[in-house]
């Protein structure tokens, strides 16, 4: 069994405070990137998976942001008021519907292509740096559902 340090419930040693702190540090960087947008971040994170592989169910998104529906649902629907996205009808099954970008939200994303530039160069630190995070961060959720 591995050896922990003495002091191992010091706040500054939780792999968990990182996290949080880190994960609200980064988020707040990019509101004011993503304002001119009209987005929030939860907002832009639907549009990113929209634009890589729309049209998707709600399930769907629901699953590749690791959303439950009650907390999806009102993202959509500011998303749909704003003429960004739509539902339409699932195919084979009129009980379940897609969302797919609309003119409007598909034209935002040549504009959202200023954003990760934008974040990176807050952040300071080079692209290599934070791929390399973000691929332990990957490792670290794989763990995590390994472990539910």
């Amino acid at each position: 069994m591995e050896q922990f340090p003495e002091d191992a419930l010091e706040l500054d040693r939780q792999v968990c405070f990182a996290l949080a702190v880190a994960s609200r540090s980064v988020i707040g960087i990019y509101r004011p990137i993503l304002e001119p947008l009209g987005l929030t971040h939860p907002q832009y994170l639907v549009m990113l998976a929209l634009w890589g592989d729309a049209p998707l169910r709600f399930g769907e998104i629901a699953d590749m942001l690791r959303l439950d529906p009650a907390t999806l649902s009102p993202i959509i629907k500011r998303l749909e008021h704003s003429g960004l996205v739509e539902r339409t009808p699932a195919e084979g099954d009129e009980r379940t519907f897609c969302i797919v970008p609309t003119e409007a939200g598909r034209a935002l994303r040549e504009q959202a292509l200023s954003v990760p530039p934008a974040v990176v160069e807050q952040l300071g630190l080079p692209v290599e740096r934070l791929m390399a995070l973000r691929d332990e961060l990957a490792t670290v959720i794989a763990a995590v559902d390994r472990s539910a």
